[in-house]
């Protein structure tokens, strides 16, 4: 399989795994082949890309970190957390009861695959970004949080936090926050405030654990200083304060938002790396780098020796080295065949950039 984002679909693609919707309903099923009616379906639906199956990317199987089902369903818990909470509903201890689960679920299947590098391109529902967007940092999240060998339960909280950590986003003007143009100083000040509303809200309407609260509260905090809403700086900062800021940075940053579209996870990977000890604590920072393939498996790259290939798979300790398959040199299609480019006859080929076929 491979991703093709949703703007260059064509008729007679082959769907490579089953697409759901947000409710946890199959909209699509694996092998269908793709006509303008599925296309428009996809796009109508906000997709921002699918899987597809073909000769380039036969025999690749890309796995989710998650099932998808218990991904739909978790997404639809977080929303109605959040939707009781912004219209002043008390949110009900069956909900939130049944998120807890979700992320308990979340934790086990993470746990029975902690060796698995974090390798999909998500596929998120545009529309509903703030909770596909809550979730994927939950889940990045608890899988920093595993490579730490954190204890089942200290994940759990860890996963709690993560997924409300933007809670606080629904006490803010709603014109600010979905602002496309540039925020003023005032409108920013207002912004910055939403992760000591969530920490407030969430401390006065549940008795949940300390270490989840500070989650909330500091995850916009910076490693170096001058943060929000403390300015706190270093280990000063809570744990889950710092893993989260991770989390949420590079999910966002990997996301299509209304102002910008996603940044390839590489970039993404560079900038988190470029900002250690900066924003980001460097310890988490090595760590985190090791279980997020930059190029995930199925993405297309071009090769500074002019070959272009597809990434087959990724190594823990050689992250920006993956094994391609060649299907291409310059314009020319050729047999394909595969390289690994951790190998030390590879050394002086570099990724240059990422390509769509």
């Amino acid at each position: 399989m491979r991703f093709v984002p949703t703007s260059c679909l064509r008729e007679g693609m082959t769907l490579g795994n089953n697409l759901w919707g947000k409710n946890g309903e199959l909209v699509l099923a694996q092998d269908v082949v793709l006509t303008q009616e599925y296309i428009r379906r996809i796009g109508n639906l906000n997709y921002n890309g699918i899987y597809v199956e073909d000769a380039v990317s036969r025999d690749l199987e890309i796995a989710n970190i998650i099932d998808d089902r218990i991904k739909a369903h978790t997404v639809s818990c977080v929303k109605d957390v959040f939707i009781c909470a912004e219209n002043t509903t008390t949110i009900t201890k069956q909900s939130f009861t049944e998120m807890q689960n979700q992320i308990e679920t979340i934790v086990d299947e993470i746990l029975n695959n902690k060796s698995t590098m974090v390798n999909m391109i998500d596929l998120k529902v545009f529309d509903d970004y703030t909770y596909f967007h809550s979730v994927n940092v939950a889940v990045l999240s608890i899988v920093l949080g595993v490579s730490m060998g954190l204890k089942k339960q200290v994940l759990s909280d860890l996963g709690i936090g993560a997924i409300l950590h933007d809670i606080g986003k629904i006490f803010v003007n709603k014109e600010i926050l979905l602002k496309n143009g540039a925020l003023t100083n005032n409108e920013f000040g207002e912004i910055k405030k939403h992760s000591q509303y969530g920490y407030d809200y969430i401390k006065k309407e549940f008795n949940m654990n300390q270490s989840s609260k500070l989650g909330i509260l500091e995850h916009h905090e910076k490693y170096e200083g001058g943060g929000y809403p403390n300015s706190k700086m270093g280990e000063n900062i809570s744990l889950f304060g710092r893993i989260i800021a991770i989390a949420d940075v590079y999910d966002a940053m990997t996301s299509d938002r209304s102002y910008r579209k996603a940044i390839i996870p590489s970039e993404v990977i560079e900038y988190i790396m470029g900002n250690s000890e900066i924003l980001f604590d460097p310890e988490l920072v090595n760590i985190f780098i090791k279980k997020i393939a930059p190029y995930p498996t199925g993405t297309c790259v071009e090769l500074s020796n002019g070959l272009s290939g597809i990434v087959t798979e990724n190594y823990e300790n050689y992250c920006m080295r993956p094994k391609i398959r060649i299907y291409k040199n310059g314009n020319q299609d050729v047999e394909m065949y595969d390289i690994n480019l951790a190998d030390k006859h590879f050394l002086n080929v570099t990724i240059t950039k990422v390509i769509e076929i």
